[in-house]
C-alpha cells in the first residue's frame, strides 16, 4: 500500500506591510481596538501587478527545492484560493503549473474559504493512497486584498495576502503517512462569510459595483462563537478517534483568523502556548494560505523537525471545517 507524506513546506510573504496605523489613517479605528480585538499588529499586500498565481508560484518553488523532487515528477497541482486570478477559468493552479515550468500536469482550484488547504492535504492523500498520483503540489494562495471593502471598518483591517505550499508524497513506511483529515461543511450558514456579487447568483452589473457586493463581507459575532466550538469540537473528534492527547501532539497550527479564537480553542483543547503556532499578528488572516504560511514560518524558526507531530485545524465560509493529524517526513 502507498501511503501519504508530508515532505515539505515553503511560503512567499509579500514585503509590504500594512499596520494597523495606517488603517487609522482610512477608517475609524486605532491601533489598540485592532489589537484586542484580533491580536493583528500587521499584514502583508501583494504588489499591484501579483495576483494569487504569482504568490502561489513563488511558495510552490520553495516546497519543491525543500523536497529535492524534479518538477517533472509532480503528477497533480491542487490550488486552495477564494481569490483565483480570473473569476471563471482558467484555474489558479493551471496558471501555477505553467509559471513553475512544468509540463502538461493535471491541475485545479479548491474552493473551502479558510479551510482550503486542510481540503487540498485531504485530496492529496485520496489521490495517494489510491495510487493515481505519486507527488502532489498543493498551494494556498490568496489575495485578499483585491476583494476587500476599506471602508468597511470591521473586515477589511483583518485581512492579507500571501502564499503556502507543500509536497505530499507516496511512501512505503508507514511511520511517515498521514494519520488522518477530516473534513466537513454545512451550507445552512452562508450568510456568516459571503462575497454575494460576481458569481451566477448575482452576476456581475452596476448594482453589484456600486453596492461592494463582489467584495468579502462577514458577520462578526456570529462566526466568533461558531468558529470557536466548531474547531475545537473538530480536534477533540480527531483525536479520540486515534487515541492522542495533546502531550502527543508537537506542533498544533490553527488557522490564523482571531488570537482569540485561537486562545480559546487552544485552552479549550489542552494546548500549552508552546505548542501553538501563532503568525496572526504578523500576517492577518490570509484565508487557505494562513495554515501553510504558519507552518513555514515555524519551520524556519527552526521548531518543526522531522518526526514532529503536526495537527491542522481550520474554519472557513461555506461554512468549511477541517483537521489533519501527520508527521513532519522530509527526506531528509
Amino acid at each position: 500500500m502507498a501511503y501519504a507524506a508530508f515532505r515539505s513546506i515553503g511560503a512567499y510573504i509579500p514585503p509590504k506591510i500594512m499596520t494597523n496605523a495606517d488603517f487609522e489613517k482610512i477608517i475609524d479605528t486605532s491601533d489598540e481596538w485592532i489589537t484586542k480585538r484580533t491580536g493583528i499588529k500587521e499584514r502583508r499586500i501583494s504588489e499591484e501587478n501579483e495576483a494569487s498565481s504569482d504568490l502561489g508560484a513563488k511558495a510552490a518553488q520553495v516546497a519543491i527545492d525543500r523536497a529535492e523532487i524534479n518538477k517533472e515528477d509532480i503528477d497533480l497541482v491542487i490550488c486552495a484560493t477564494v481569490t483565483p486570478d480570473y473569476l471563471c477559468m482558467p484555474s489558479t493552479a493551471c496558471l501555477i503549473a505553467s509559471k513553475l515550468g512544468l509540463p502538461p500536469v493535471q491541475a485545479f482550484d479548491v474552493s473551502a474559504a479558510c479551510t482550503g488547504f486542510v481540503y487540498a492535504t485531504s485530496i492529496a492523500k485520496a489521490f495517494i493512497e489510491s495510487g493515481m498520483k505519486k507527488n502532489v503540489l498543493i498551494i494556498g494562495a490568496e489575495t485578499y486584498s483585491s476583494i476587500l471593502d476599506y471602508t468597511d471598518r470591521g473586515t477589511c483591517f483583518i485581512f492579507g495576502d500571501g502564499a503556502g505550499a507543500a509536497i505530499v508524497s507516496a511512501s512505503d513506511n508507514k511511520d511517515e503517512a498521514i494519520i488522518d483529515v477530516n473534513c466537513s461543511s454545512d451550507g445552512n450558514h452562508e450568510d456568516l462569510i459571503k462575497t454575494a456579487g460576481g458569481g451566477s447568483k448575482h452576476p456581475c452589473s452596476q448594482e453589484v459595483l456600486d453596492n461592494k457586493l463582489a467584495c468579502i463581507k462577514m458577520k462578526g459575532n456570529e462566526t466568533f462563537k461558531l468558529a470557536v466550538r466548531t474547531l475545537t469540537s473538530d480536534v477533540q473528534i480527531m483525536m479520540e478517534k486515534h487515541n492522542i492527547t495533546p502531550d502527543d501532539v508537537t506542533h498544533f497550527i490553527p488557522h490564523q483568523a482571531n488570537l482569540r479564537i485561537i486562545t480559546a480553542v487552544g485552552k479549550a483543547l489542552g494546548f500549552s502556548e508552546d505548542k501553538t503556532v501563532i503568525t496572526i499578528d504578523k500576517y492577518g488572516n490570509t484565508s487557505a494560505a494562513s495554515i501553510p504560511m504558519a507552518m513555514n514560518y515555524a519551520y524556519e524558526q527552526g521548531r518543526i523537525k522531522a518526526g514532529d507531530t503536526v495537527l491542522f485545524d481550520a474554519f472557513g465560509g461555506g461554512l468549511t471545517w477541517g483537521s489533519a493529524l501527520f508527521p513532519f517526513s522530509p527526506k531528509k
